[in-house]
């Protein structure tokens, strides 16, 4: 009798059959596949959504997509673009975390630090105008942090309907940035914020801060040993330059957009001591030359080493204008005395400007970071930031004011620009490992009772939790 019935329901469906009995049959059997729909096809379901591939890795499904945005929010009728994403997905039963590193986004599988402790689905967006995220033609208007919040809200909005549970925002440097930028644009968005060595500079002309961070960073013998070498790389100019016209010959290196060689020399010398606290530790200073009786090859092997001969030639930045463009639109950048350089600084810290090709205009919006600030000290609501004790860009940091909610500020000790929870004191450790269990929805009753019991959910894999640090400039967070 059921075989029977059921070759009826589909007979009834195949022939489109109208009646109260036949739209009842067609409701039942629509329902099914939907209910047992592949986690793709779902995702290929949305409008806009698109396929680029599916990557195997046990446990998981990974995709990488193309979601169609539109160029300018505010009028999303003058065209759109595609902009890349990528989906780690778990179980649409799991909390989910949207995460982007500010930048390109990695189309390896990986897991943000939130996503292994809630052991949740991931989805990952390429920032606008980093390529192949650029629309064609590029408005450069278009590129601002209201934009890019608003293209995670119509990410998030479609696939919310799929990953119902709940929701937090990650990002480190420019990516916790981001996350913050976000949760003020949008703030019923998200259940709640993680944001790893996010920058808040606030006063783009004021960076004293910076300033009183490098009198004081690390110890003094450090100190002294890392100034004596970008000191000497600018006593040695000329022969180190000479290596850097044979090196830039060799590689094909251009300096159009910053101007010079020389230009682009002292960049990166000056870049030199920021750099090594923001990728290194207090102990890696026993690998830094003595100057005074360094040769040319042993100065000019560890700048490269720290800052990288290659980052201002035109090769180096053009990856990277999307970047500088919002430095010095909305960001800001530091600018730092350095006064042991004395008069052999020719250009002092150069501006975002120096890295933008001239036929990009640029103005800079003074108000944008003094409304994110004030909005998080008197909004924030389950947030954490997380800051390295040695890390240059956490020397203006965000701060939470009286009337925030449940946000918390955390400093890991002797911890550089890779700082995290895991890197924090046991007690603030496990308090924020319950803060994230909790807002995620996912704090086992143990967590509840007694914070200092809160672990990651998820197994430690060290191909899946690998951090791809990239050497960046000083002026890229």
């Amino acid at each position: 009798m059921r075989k029977t019935l059921g070759w009826l329901l589909s007979l009834v469906v195949l022939i489109g059959t109208m009646g109260a009995a036949g739209s009842t049959a067609q409701a039942a059997t629509a329902a099914e596949p939907t209910a047992a729909a592949d986690i793709k096809d779902q995702i290929l379901g949305i409008p806009g959504m698109s396929l680029i591939e599916e990557k195997p890795y046990p446990g998981y499904r990974f995709f990488v997509l193309n979601y169609e945005q539109p160029v300018d929010h505010r009028q999303p009728w003058k065209g759109t673009f595609k902009q890349r994403l990528t989906l780690l997905h778990k179980d649409v039963s799991r909390p989910s975390v949207f995460f982007t590193s500010g930048y390109n986004v990695n189309t390896n599988p990986r897991r943000s630090e939130p996503t292994t402790i809630i052991d949740g689905n991931q989805v990952s967006m390429e920032y606008r105008f980093f390529t192949p995220s650029r629309p064609d033609p590029a408005n450069w208007a278009n590129l601002d942090i209201w934009q890019a919040a608003s293209d995670q809200h119509r990410i998030f909005t479609a696939l919310k309907k799929i990953y119902k549970k709940n929701w937090l925002a990650t990002g480190g440097s420019k990516g916790g940035m981001t996350a913050t930028y976000y949760e003020r644009f949008y703030p019923r968005d998200m259940d709640g914020v993680v944001a790893y060595v996010a920058p808040n500079d606030v006063a783009n002309k004021e960076d004293s801060a910076y300033d009183r961070f490098f009198a004081k960073v690390g110890t003094k013998e450090c100190r002294d040993r890392l100034n004596a070498v970008q000191r000497e790389a600018l006593v040695r100019r000329e022969p180190l330059e000479a290596k850097y016209a044979a090196a830039a010959a060799e590689n094909g290196w251009t300096f159009t957009t910053v101007g010079s060689l020389d230009k682009a020399y002292e960049a990166v010398v000056l870049d030199y001591v920021w750099a090594f606290w923001q990728y290194s530790l207090l102990a890696d200073c026993a690998s830094i030359p003595a100057a005074a009786t360094a040769t040319d090859q042993e100065i000019w092997d560890s700048i490269d080493a720290i800052s990288g001969f290659s980052a201002y030639a035109d090769q180096g930045l053009e990856t990277y204008t999307p970047y500088y463009y919002q430095a010095g639109t909305q960001l800001g950048s530091p600018d730092i005395k350095q006064p042991h350089l004395g008069s052999l600084s020719r250009y002092g810290y150069q501006p975002p400007r120096n890295f933008v090709p001239r036929d990009i205009p640029m103005t800079f919006q003074p108000g944008a970071m003094a409304d994110i600030d004030r909005w998080v000290r008197d909004n924030a609501n389950q947030m954490l930031f997380v800051y390295g004790q040695n890390d240059p860009w956490g020397a203006e940091p965000f701060r939470i004011g009286y009337t925030a909610r449940d946000s918390y500020v955390m400093i890991a000790p002797g911890a550089n620009h890779g700082a995290n929870v895991a890197k924090l004191l046991d007690g603030e450790k496990a308090l924020a490992t319950a803060k994230i269990l909790q807002w995620a929805g996912v704090a086992p009753a143990a967590t509840l009772a007694d914070t200092g019991r809160a672990a990651p959910l998820a197994a430690p894999d060290a191909e899946l939790d690998r951090r791809d640090l990239e050497r960046e400039p000083q002026l890229r967070p």
